[in-house]
């Protein structure tokens, strides 16, 4: 005699619960939205006669600039090498910087008082545009890569300090314990509890403000900070839209290597 077993027949599936579970809520959301994206659109001064006259110049300006001109390629390779030396200085300076700062923005290390001000340096650096910073270090500075390797400083800063701050107060606290039961300091415990946690990430940060710090630089050149910008910019002056095209083909090129150098490099790395 065999025994037979019934299947269940009111099985239940899992559902993901949805973020506002109200319905009546969630749809007046979605709908007002919407409705402010309209708004948005239709209220925002969009100058219709001024972009159809625009079309044609864009179509005269594409013409001239083909094909590229690559005969002044030492031009070229002048202003690449300057972004490539404003990046590393401003990489390494900002690095350095957002090191001290990331651990005073952390709020499982850092006392009340040091962790506001540490915070309020990242709120600071994250707040503004590069190319806004750009501007008002060449009116401060002048014309040139100091202005550069200063404005993306900042720029590395507001980065990386936000970004390893975060991870310090991720760390595994049973280390920094361990540390602190065998009587170790609070530079020992930094040394050897802490620094160890956060030392990939720091390095991946690293790589990956390097490498948007080489993009950044022929952003801000275009205002005066030096760099290849600064020679893309002198070349739409002068209407050499030939020239423009091939210093915007050759940005797209090393940009293009570095992402798979840096991607390379954080693969090993993690």
């Amino acid at each position: 005699m065999t025994l037979s077993v019934e299947k269940p027949t009111d099985q239940r599936t899992w559902k993901k619960p949805p973020f506002i579970a109200n319905p009546a809520i969630r749809w007046a959301i979605i709908l007002g939205v919407l409705a402010y994206v309209v708004w948005a659109v239709t209220s925002l001064p969009f100058n219709w006669e001024r972009i159809q006259e625009g079309i044609p110049r864009a179509i005269r300006i594409f013409k001239g600039a083909f094909p590229p001109d690559m005969i002044r390629g030492e031009l070229v390779l002048q202003g690449f090498l300057e972004s490539i030396k404003i990046a590393i200085v401003a990489t390494l300076a900002g690095v350095m910087l957002s090191v001290p700062i990331a651990f005073a923005a952390a709020s499982n290390i850092a006392p009340k008082w040091l962790y506001n001000i540490g915070r309020a340096i990242i709120i600071i650096a994250r707040s503004f545009h590069p190319v806004i910073v750009a501007i008002l270090f060449v009116k401060a500075v002048g014309f040139g890569p100091l202005a550069g390797i200063l404005t993306l400083t900042i720029y590395s800063i507001g980065f990386v300090a936000k970004m390893l701050a975060e991870r310090i107060e991720e760390i595994d606290w049973g280390q920094v314990e361990a540390i602190r039961a065998a009587g170790g300091g609070t530079f020992i415990t930094m040394l050897y509890a802490v620094i160890p946690q956060i030392m990939p990430r720091q390095i991946g940060l690293s790589i990956y403000q390097l490498d948007s710090n080489l993009r950044a630089s022929a952003v801000v050149g275009i205002v005066g900070a030096g760099g290849i910008g600064s020679t893309l910019m002198n070349a739409f002056r002068r209407y050499d839209y030939d020239f423009a095209l091939a210093i915007t083909l050759c940005i797209i090129g090393v940009i293009l290597i570095s992402e798979a150098i840096s991607g390379r490099i954080r693969r090993n790395i993690w």
